[in-house]
This record gives structure tokens, C-alpha cells and sequence, in this order.
């Protein structure tokens, strides 16, 4: 159902948004703004409202898994992007195998079978990207199980995609018993005594990565409802600078390298190589690129220094 809002003056947003470093200060009041304010009332595990923030509106801002996001443009669904990082990291410690007597590289995991929450997780787009990219790995070559179906209702997984339920063994339990090889797992760790990464020195290919690319990996981003955007352009500038804001009182935005980017040129490299990689993993018809994903109005968006706010 569409929303309405108030044309003019303060309003009241529906937000499905977790607790970070970044958005600490937003959702604890120090950063506030008499023209916006939220009803923090999503999910604890935040990625449970994806589903129904794309299927049915039920938010009118928040973050989103930047994968979700580009499937709901492919998709027509209604939701416009703000240029901000809510999530950005690199994903070269999410790959886990048990050992079994014998060390495997990632090549080593053509003709074998993987675990992971949803084939569609932004998470784990990133991590098959570095698998095929940077070690020549065959994705064909590997039959996925996952526990979640996609979020948006009009996908299908492709034919490699085995569903499995998580009620029964956990993706986890299931690796550990021998039923998969290894794992796409974000955080916490699996817990076994003889779990192995994939890539043993993830920092030091996070940081080849970096030098190679110039861009860290980006998870989620923050959305609102494209009527929102279209009524209240204001607002919507109102909540970037807040958001912004909050970073900046985290100490976040000082760090050398920047994993949580704001701005649309800050952005676009990120989002490039995530619509290519969901292309080459059957989970995009075609690629995006930023002219298709942020409308003009997003593309002013920029993050004011100090400097500029006191003139």
C-alpha cells in the first residue's frame, strides 16, 4: 500500500535499524533533528525485516542488504537509496572449512558442497566474488546449501542452490558432521576445534584487496520509501546528515581506510563490483549502475565538514 506523508513539518519514521558503532548515537538521541524522528522498531536480528520491508512496506526507512536492495530495482519494487553505508567490511574471513587431515586452498573446493544462510545474502555474493575473482574458482562447480529462501518472492535460486532446514542441523552442524566442506559465515565464528579458515591471512588479502580495488565491500545501506523521497526531499537530506553525523561521533569517519562510505562517489566502485558479481552468480539479470540507482537529489547528497556546518 502507498504511504502518505506530511508535506511540511516534522515526521515520524518506522525504522528497522540494529545497534552499530554508526548508528550508536542516532538511535541513543545524542543525534537528533526536530524535522525527523524514528521509531526504532524493527527486528533484533535486523535482516528478518528485509523480507518485509521489500514484500510489503512495512518500514518507512532503514537499512537493507545492498544485494535485497539491487534485486528489488531489478524487481520494480519501491524503495529509494540513500548514499550510506550502514554495514562495509571485507568479507575475506567468512569462508570456514573443518579440518579433516588435509588443507584446502580455495580451489580445492570445486566439485565439493558449502553452507551458507541464503544464496542471495550480500555476504556471501562478496565472498563467492573473491572465490571466482581473486582464486580463480569455478562457482558452477559448487552446489550450495542454504537454510533461507531469497527475499524477494519473484527469485529463484539457481539449479547448484539445494535448500535445507535449519531446524533440524544447523548450517554449522552440518559442516562440522561432513554433509557440506565449508561454510560462508559471517559473525560469530563456527565453534569446532578444528574449524579452518579458507583463507588463512584474511587481514593481509583485505588489504591487497584495498590496494587493488580502492574500495572496501558494502553490506547494507539505508533506504527509505520512495513516497517519503518524493514528498519530503528534505527529510530525506535531513536523515543522511544524521546518520552522517552519528558516523562522525563514532570516530568512524577519521579511519584510514573508510569501510562505512557515504556519498555517491564514495559508493559506486562498491556497487559496481556487487551488481557485476550478482550478475555472474545468476542472482541479476544484468548489472546496475549508480545513474540507475540514485536520482539526482541523492547525488547533491554530500557529507558537510565542520567547517561548512558553522558558515
Amino acid at each position: 500500500m502507498p504511504a502518505t506523508y506530511p508535506t511540511t513539518g516534522p515526521v515520524h519514521l518506522r525504522t528497522n535499524l540494529k545497534t552499530y558503532g554508526l548508528t550508536t548515537a542516532l538511535k541513543a538521541g545524542t543525534v537528533s533533528s526536530p524535522l525527523v524522528s524514528f521509531d526504532f522498531c524493527g527486528p533484533e536480528k535486523v535482516f528478518e525485516g528485509f523480507k518485509p520491508m521489500v514484500r510489503d512496506g512495512e518500514y518507512d526507512a532503514g537499512e537493507l542488504a545492498l544485494v535485497t536492495f539491487l534485486q528489488a530495482k531489478i524487481y520494480d519494487k519501491p524503495l529509494t537509496l540513500l548514499p550510506a553505508c550502514i554495514v562495509g567490511k571485507f568479507q575475506h574471513n567468512t569462508l570456514y572449512y573443518v579440518y579433516r587431515g588435509k588443507e584446502l586452498t580455495p580451489k580445492d573446493i570445486e566439485g565439493r558442497q558449502a553452507v551458507g544462510r541464503a544464496y542471495t545474502q550480500t555476504t556471501a555474493v562478496w565472498a563467492r566474488g573473491i572465490l571466482q575473482h581473486e582464486f580463480g574458482v569455478d562457482l558452477s562447480k559448487v552446489t550450495w546449501l542454504t537454510s533461507d529462501d531469497p527475499h524477494l518472492g519473484e527469485y529463484s535460486d539457481p539449479a547448484n542452490v539445494v535448500r535445507v532446514s535449519n531446524r533440524e542441523k544447523s548450517l554449522e552442524q552440518r559442516m562440522i558432521d561432513g554433509e557440506a566442506d565449508f561454510g560462508i559465515f559471517g559473525f560469530p565464528a563456527p565453534k569446532h576445534p578444528d574449524i579452518r579458515r579458507l583463507i588463512p591471512d584474511h587481514e593481509t588479502a583485505a588489504a591487497a584487496w584495498y590496494a587493488k580495488y580502492g574500495c572496501a565491500q558494502i553490506n547494507h545501506m539505508f533506504v527509505v520509501r520512495p513516497e517519503l523521497a518524493q514528498a519530503r526531499p528534505d527529510v530525506v537530506a535531513e536523515i543522511f546528515r544524521l546518520l552522517a553525523a552519528s558516523k562522525a561521533a563514532a570516530g568512524l569517519a577519521s579511519k584510514a581506510i573508510d569501510a562505512l562510505p557515504f556519498g555517491v562517489e564514495n559508493v559506486s566502485s562498491s556497487l559496481a563490483m556487487l551488481s557485476q558479481y550478482s550478475c555472474e552468480q545468476g542472482i541479476l539479470p544484468r548489472t546496475l549502475g549508480a545513474d540507475e540507482l540514485f536520482n539526482a537529489s541523492m547525488r547533491a547528497l554530500k557529507v558537510r565538514t565542520r567547517l561548512e556546518e558553522s558558515s
